[in-house]
Order: C-alpha cells, then sequence, then structure tokens
C-alpha cells in the first residue's frame, strides 16, 4: 500500500490494540511511521477526553444508582457585568448522554458553545432558564437576584427533578441540593446548563448593542472593559446598566 492508502486505512483506527500497527510497526519509510505516531495521538486525546466526561458523570452516575434519575445542573451567567440580566439555567441529562465536548463554558469558543447548546437541547430530558433584569439586581442585590434566577429556571422544567446539582450557590426549593465549588468543570449537568445560560445572555447582550451600539456589548457582554467605560463617560448609563454597581454607580451620583 502507498503511503496514501496507508493513511486512510489509520483513520479509521479506534482503538492502540489495532493489527494494523503490528503490520506497519517495523515499516521503514518515514510517512508510515509518522502515521503511526499521529493515530497513537489521536487514540490518546479520544481516550482522555472520554475519560475526563466520565469523570464529569461521576456525581450523577452516583445519585443514578440510588434510583434518582432526574439530576438537573444548575448555573448562572452574568453575576460581575455592569450592565444587562443575570440569567440561569437548569438542564436534566439522560443517562445515556455522551457528548464528550460538553464542558465549563468559559472553556470553549462561542462558535462550539452555539454547536453544543442545539445538541443540549434536543437531548436533554428538560432545560430551561431565566432571566432577571438589572432592575431587580438593583433592587435586590447581585447574589439574590442571582438565587431568584436560578429558582425560575428550576419552576420553569418540563419536569420537577429529584436532586439539583449546583454551582457554589443553594435555592430556596424544597429539593434536594447539592453545592460545588467549581461545579461546570465537575458536573456535565452544570456544564450544559453553562453552557445553555451562557448562550442564552449572549443573545440578549447582541441584541442590546443594537440598540446602544456606542457601548461595544457585542464584545464585552456588559463587562467594564475601557471601550465600555470610555461610553460611560461619554454618553451616560443606558436603562440596561445596573445603577448600584460602581463605576455606573458614581455616575448616576454626579
Amino acid at each position: 500500500m502507498n503511503i496514501k492508502e496507508i493513511k486512510e486505512s489509520f483513520m479509521r483506527v479506534r482503538e492502540t490494540q489495532d493489527p494494523l500497527f503490528s503490520l506497519y510497526k517495523d515499516d521503514k519509510r518515514k510517512g508510515v511511521q509518522n502515521i503511526i505516531k499521529q493515530t497513537q495521538s489521536r487514540i490518546a486525546r479520544q481516550q482522555k477526553a472520554e475519560n475526563d466526561f466520565e469523570k464529569r458523570f461521576e456525581i450523577e452516575t452516583n445519585f443514578w444508582s440510588q434510583g434518582i434519575n432526574l439530576i438537573a445542573g444548575i448555573d448562572e451567567v452574568g453575576r460581575g457585568p455592569l450592565a444587562g440580566p443575570v440569567v440561569a439555567a437548569a438542564v436534566i441529562l439522560p443517562h445515556d448522554f455522551k457528548i464528550l465536548e460538553v464542558n465549563d463554558s468559559k472553556k470553549l469558543t462561542d462558535q462550539k458553545r452555539r454547536e453544543l447548546v442545539e445538541i443540549i437541547k434536543e437531548q436533554a430530558i428538560s432545560y430551561a432558564y431565566a432571566v432577571i433584569d438589572n432592575h431587580v439586581i438593583d433592587e435586590v442585590n447581585i447574589y439574590q437576584a442571582t438565587r431568584i434566577a436560578m429558582k425560575q429556571a428550576v419552576e420553569s422544567l418540563d419536569v420537577k427533578p429529584q436532586q439539583l446539582l449546583i454551582d457554589a450557590m443553594d435555592i430556596d426549593l424544597d429539593i434536594p441540593q447539592l453545592k460545588i465549588i467549581k461545579g461546570d468543570a465537575k458536573s456535565n449537568s452544570i456544564a450544559a446548563a453553562s453552557i445553555l445560560a451562557k448562550v442564552t445572555r449572549d443573545d440578549l447582550m447582541i441584541k442590546y448593542h443594537k440598540q446602544y451600539p456606542e457601548y461595544d456589548f457585542c464584545n464585552n457582554d456588559g463587562y467594564g472593559t475601557p471601550k465600555h467605560l470610555a461610553a460611560l463617560e461619554t454618553y451616560g448609563v443606558t436603562p440596561i446598566h445596573r445603577k448600584t454597581f460602581a463605576p455606573v454607580k458614581d455616575l448616576t451620583q454626579k
């Protein structure tokens, strides 16, 4: 076989025990040896991705083994920005969910999040999100607004979960809850919720950008970047700014 044919054959290889490795391990052609190394690296990356994914399902698997099947992962996005809402999402995944790329939304590109959110919506047993605007945030504070968003997201699910997995918070609901520090990196259910919340809020900030283009919301998501802060000084505070957050608060008191 020539190099091209060998490469095509190795592209179908999925495990290191495949007979092709033994067949070509002594082949003197440099191109063949490179193909073998590349294939071994690809298999190793895939195996690591599968192992990491299974590890992020350990918490859910433990509950499933106890007959607790409806487990909702909950996460939020938007606690720190100077403008826009806080968004929370809740997702219940099935036992056979196996989209290895689902992970903490902060580790993914915008394009990848948008690809994954459609798969999550399609495969989830149930999903929901809630949006709490800047006026409520100013009224009750961002911590309480986040709890409200999480509660509303859970209450909006089509089915009532038996267990909640929450990224480092608790919710005022009569459902068993497990708080997990950095949960979006430790639980696939929370990671799925983080992706849904992130894409939902990003889309809202893109809409706000069209209303207030000077503030660059489509790029800064409402965070206090130099361009955003400069726009605040030049154009003032918009209706979606959080007036209890500095430096917005300082500008409203001038």
